[in-house]
C-alpha cells in the first residue's frame, strides 16, 4: 500500500486514476482548485474527495510514496514546489500509468482521431472473451464502470494522447507509455497552442516511433497518407501492417460486414468508424484472439460516449452527438452521417470550443468542411474566448473561413436553441440533426430544443 498524492485531482482522467489507485487498496488524496462533477460526485462517493478547494502545501509531506502532477497544474503551484524541496518523487499522469504497468504487456493507441474509438473497440473485444485487462480511456464505454482501471491484470489498453505530459514535463504523453503494440490511426494538425507548425506536430509522432522498441508491431492507416510517410520514415525498426477499409453495405442505415464469417451488422456507422474497427480486430488478432471471435464481439460494440452517440429518435427526427472539433473529424463525421442517412434532412451544428478552433490562425483549415449539411450552423461563445486568452471574433470572421454562403454563424446560446428549433420545424421529414463539440454548447437540453 502507498500513499498517492495528485495535484489537479478534479481532471477528467485524473480522478478516474484517483478512483483506480484508491480501489487497489492504496491511500489517495488530491487537491484541486475547482472539483465539478461527475469528478467532484465520483471523489465524494469513494471517499476521497479534498474537504476544501485550494492548493495546500502542507499537504505535501516526506512521507508521501508519489505526488502525480495533472496537466492543468501550474509551475508555480505551492504543492510542486514543497514536493520539489522534499524530494518527493514527482510523476506526470503518464509517468505515473507506466510506472504502475511496468510490468504488464502495454497496447497504445496513438494518432490525431480515432484514439477513444479503437481504444474502446479493443475493451470490448478482450472482454467479450473473459480475458483480463487494465485500460486508459478517454471517455465512457458501454459496460464499464469506469475510464481507468489498474489490476494485476497482464495487459493494459491506453489511449495514447499526444497533449504534453505536465507543466514540468512538455513532451506528448505518448512518449512515456513504451507500447508492445501500437496504433497509428491518423495525422491531422491539431493542438496548434502547443505545437505551432504542421510539421511540428507531425514530427511529434516522428519521435514517438521512433522510441518504440524494434521488432514490436504497429498497425497503422494505410489510407492516410501522412501517416503511410511517417510510418515509411520513422517506423524502420518496427513490424508495421498496415491496415484499411472493410468491405461493408448499408441497410436502413445499418453497416453490414461482408465478411469470410457471412454479412455482419454492426451497431456504429461511417467509414471512419470501420476504419477503426480494423484497427482494433488486428489488435486483439495479435493478442491471439481469432478473427471470428473478433466479429463476433464487434457486432455488438454500441460506441463511447459522445462518439455519434444517439441522443433521441421519435417522429421523424434522430439526433446524434459528437466529439469532433478538428476539421477531419467535422469532415469524418458528416460525411459518415450523410452515407448513413442518405435521404434524411441533415441539420449540422458545430461549437468552436477547443484552443485552436477559437483562435483565427487556425480557422482556414475549417474551409469546407460543412459542406455535407444541407443546413449547416456554427456557435462560439465570446465566454469561452475569454477563458482561454484569445481576442475577439466576430460571426462574419468565422463564417468567412468555412467557405460556406449559406452557413449560419451564432455567438449566442438563446439564439442557437431558437434557430435549432425553427431548423427542425421547417425541415422536411425525417430530419437529422448531429451536434459536434468536445464542449457542451454552454449546456443546452437538446432534447428540450427537440421537442418545441
Amino acid at each position: 500500500m502507498k500513499h498517492i498524492h495528485l495535484i489537479a485531482i478534479g481532471g477528467a482522467v485524473m480522478h478516474q486514476l484517483a478512483l483506480a489507485l484508491h480501489r487497489q487498496g492504496n491511500v489517495v488524496t488530491g487537491s484541486d482548485d475547482e472539483i465539478n462533477d461527475p469528478a467532484k460526485a465520483n471523489l465524494a462517493a469513494a471517499g476521497i474527495l479534498p474537504n476544501e478547494p485550494g492548493w495546500h502545501s502542507e499537504r505535501i509531506t516526506a512521507k508521501l510514496d508519489a505526488v502525480v502532477l495533472g496537466m492543468h497544474a501550474k509551475g508555480d503551484n505551492p504543492e510542486l514546489t514543497k514536493a520539489k524541496e522534499l524530494g518527493v518523487p514527482i510523476y506526470s499522469f503518464p509517468q505515473y500509468v507506466y510506472e504502475v504497468s511496468k510490468n504488464k504487456k502495454r497496447v497504445v493507441v496513438a494518432g490525431s482521431h480515432g484514439k477513444t474509438t479503437i481504444t474502446s473497440m479493443i475493451m470490448h473485444i478482450l472482454r467479450h472473451q473473459k480475458l483480463d485487462f487494465d485500460y486508459l480511456v478517454g471517455a465512457k464505454v458501454a459496460g464499464f464502470d469506469q475510464s481507468v482501471q489498474l489490476t494485476d491484470a497482464p495487459i493494459i489498453v491506453l489511449e495514447g494522447d499526444e497533449y504534453p505530459a505536465s507543466v514540468i514535463e512538455k513532451r506528448p504523453k505518448i512518449f512515456f507509455y513504451h507500447p508492445h503494440i501500437s496504433v497509428l490511426s491518423g495525422i491531422a494538425w491539431d493542438h496548434i497552442n502547443v505545437f505551432p507548425t504542421y510539421d511540428n506536430y507531425c514530427s511529434q509522432f516522428e519521435h514517438y516511433l521512433k522510441g518504440i522498441e524494434a521488432g514490436a508491431p504497429l498497425f497503422y492507416n494505410s489510407e492516410d497518407s501522412e501517416v503511410v510517410r511517417i510510418v515509411e520514415k520513422s517506423a524502420k525498426q518496427l513490424n508495421a501492417v498496415p491496415y484499411g477499409m472493410p468491405a461493408f453495405h448499408y441497410e436502413d442505415g445499418t453497416a453490414i460486414l461482408d465478411t469470410e464469417e457471412g454479412a455482419i451488422p454492426v451497431s456504429v456507422f461511417g467509414r471512419h468508424n470501420l476504419l477503426n474497427m480494423n484497427a482494433a480486430i488486428a489488435v486483439c488478432m495479435e493478442l491471439g484472439i481469432s478473427k471470428a471471435d473478433c466479429y463476433k464481439a464487434i457486432a455488438g460494440f454500441t460506441g463511447a460516449a459522445r462518439r455519434l452517440e444517439k441522443l433521441l429518435e421519435a417522429d421523424g427526427l434522430v439526433a446524434y452527438r459528437d466529439f469532433a472539433h478538428a476539421p477531419s473529424k467535422l469532415k469524418a463525421t458528416l460525411d459518415a452521417v450523410r452515407e448513413a442517412y442518405p435521404t434524411h434532412t441533415l441539420i449540422a451544428c458545430f461549437e468552436l470550443h477547443t484552443y485552436s478552433s477559437l483562435n483565427e490562425q487556425f480557422l482556414k483549415e475549417y474551409a469546407h468542411s460543412m459542406d455535407a449539411g444541407d443546413k449547416a450552423i456554427v456557435y462560439f461563445s465570446h465566454h469561452a474566448l475569454s477563458l482561454k486568452g484569445l481576442p475577439a471574433l466576430s460571426t462574419d470572421t468565422v463564417k468567412k473561413y468555412f467557405e460556406r454562403e449559406d452557413l449560419e454563424v451564432i455567438d449566442k446560446k438563446i439564439t442557437l436553441e431558437e434557430t435549432i428549433a425553427k431548423a427542425i420545424q421547417k425541415a422536411p421529414n425525417p430530419i437529422c440533426l448531429l451536434l459536434m463539440s468536445s464542449g457542451t454548447f454552454d449546456g443546452i437540453d437538446w432534447k428540450a430544443v427537440s421537442s418545441q
